[in-house]
């Protein structure tokens, strides 16, 4: 007497609690992998866009026309580009109605601060899911792995004379629970990992734009 021991039969066969966890871990796999290649493109482009506004910025071009380019455009500015726009125009802004210098600078750092804390929570945004997804998948896999094995020795009570290939099937289906929790956090850690870095390495750029560009305005006060 054989066993089928195909990936198909042992999931449509195993448990509910068990296919239950399964199909958990599959929507948390295809979840993950839909963050991670979206966050691949938005980081990509806020690379590009950082990369580009900078060539703009050094090349010695007047700050009053660089701003009224970057105001014209139809959509929103993002990333430096937008610390920039706001800082620009709240300094233009304080400069006409303050004679106090301090202040003046002080008002166009804050609200580069502010646009600055919703860049970083832009390019944090997905990065919780991931890491959740890639710390807790291994321990839901285990639970269906558990509760599979568990339900192959309480079976065996039943029987006088308990064989293999009895208990094979409940303990091969238990370790795909397993298998997929892998498969779910392993990708997810990964990208977590690398994502964060560059997440960093992004807002080190912005925070470093900001002081010059604060330095800049200071000068220009003088």
């Amino acid at each position: 007497m054989t066993t089928d021991l195909s990936l198909l039969t042992l999931i449509t066969e195993a448990s509910v609690l068990v296919q239950l966890v399964m199909f958990t871990l599959l929507l948390i796999s295809l979840y993950s992998w839909t963050l991670i290649f979206k966050k691949r493109g938005e980081l990509a482009k806020a690379k590009q866009d950082a990369d580009s506004f900078e060539d703009k910025f050094w090349s010695g071009n007047e700050l009053n026309r660089l701003y009224e380019d970057i105001s014209a455009r139809p959509h929103g500015s993002s990333g430096m580009e937008g610390i920039f726009e706001v800082g620009f125009k709240e300094f233009v802004r304080l400069q006409k109605s303050s004679p106090d210098s301090g202040f003046v600078l002080e008002g166009s750092q804050r609200v580069m601060r502010v646009s600055l804390a919703r860049e970083v929570d832009q390019l944090e945004m997905s990065l919780p899911f991931l890491a959740t997804a890639g710390s807790t998948s291994p321990y839901i896999g285990l639970f269906g792995t558990v509760w599979g094995i568990m339900n192959s020795f309480t079976a065996l009570g039943n029987v006088q004379q308990a064989t293999l290939a009895m208990v094979a099937p409940g303990i091969a289906e238990a370790l795909i629970a397993t298998a997929m929790g892998l498969f779910a956090a392993i990708p997810a850690v990964v990208a977590y990992n690398k994502y964060s870095h560059e997440v960093e390495r992004l807002i080190n750029r912005y925070d470093t734009f900001l002081e010059e560009f604060s330095s800049i305005l200071q000068r220009q006060q003088a």
